[in-house]
């Protein structure tokens, strides 16, 4: 049972259909926030979602949008309001969590011009326009979380490509921090390092990728979504009040 640091606020988080983002969805609902689960293509598992938030008392409603073009987060947007003002007569929300993305790469060697551009345009170019165009909806006072990755600690030259969008990612959340805190906008990154979602299950469900994986950390085990939306539900809360333009290491002391 969680206080119920967030009700009364609304909050965004995309890819929240399934792993770290479901996790977030989850918690922030279960702190009392009315949760909008964006999802890609995955409908069902974002009616999922939805359905769990609502079985345990939380307020949830899912949005569906494709952010591999700025069309998808000009449709994104305007789902978004219609079904903001017909819920609250108002399309002013709190939190932003920009979560969803592509997680991995090909061989730097492999690496071609389509694949590159598609990492950037979701990974980068859709939480800047998303942030961008949300300007006016977002309250002061709000939160904008980003969600990065440990590579920008540590060196992992095997997707190198998606280590780059997470980068940029870095740098967009301390610009963005100086931008917007006047406006009492708090806005920082996580980083997850290895977290067990259905991504990695092909090669961590395996005793030899869970024992790779556990060994990386300082606390000797893999993480769980529920370990970064903890992380995030902190940022989010009013706790988390005076941290901004920070980058959170979220991957249990890997490589220490």
């Amino acid at each position: 049972m969680y206080i119920k640091r967030l009700e009364g606020k609304i909050a965004i988080v995309t890819g929240a259909s399934r792993g770290i983002g479901r996790g977030i969805a989850l918690r922030l609902a279960a702190e009392g926030a009315l949760v909008v689960v964006h999802y890609g293509t995955r409908r069902d598992a974002a009616d999922e979602t939805v359905n769990v938030i609502e079985a345990t008392g939380g307020k949830a409603f899912a949005v569906g949008a494709d952010l591999n073009t700025l069309d998808g987060v000009d449709r994104l947007l305007k789902s978004l309001d219609e079904e903001l003002i017909r819920r609250t007569g108002s399309n002013q929300f709190d939190i932003l969590v920009n979560n969803a993305g592509i997680g991995t790469s090909s061989l730097f060697e492999e690496t071609n011009e389509g694949e590159f551009d598609q990492l950037f345009a979701v990974n980068v170019k859709a939480p800047f326009f998303l942030v961008q165009q949300s300007l006016g909806r977002l309250r002061d006072g709000g939160r904008i979380i980003n969600i990065s990755s440990g590579v920008t600690r540590i060196a992992y030259p095997s997707i190198l490509a998606y280590n780059l969008t997470k980068g940029a990612l870095n740098t967009f959340t301390l610009h963005l921090a100086k931008l917007l805190g006047p406006r009492g906008i708090t806005v920082n990154s996580v980083m997850p390092g290895i977290v067990d979602t259905d991504v990695n299950a092909p090669w961590l469900h395996t005793e030899e990728g869970r024992k790779f994986a556990g060994e990386m950390s300082a606390l000797g085990r893999v993480g769980e979504p529920s370990d970064i939306a903890d992380i995030v539900a902190f940022t989010a809360s009013p706790d988390g009040r005076w941290v901004t333009g920070h980058m959170l290491d979220a991957t249990g002391g890997s490589h220490l």
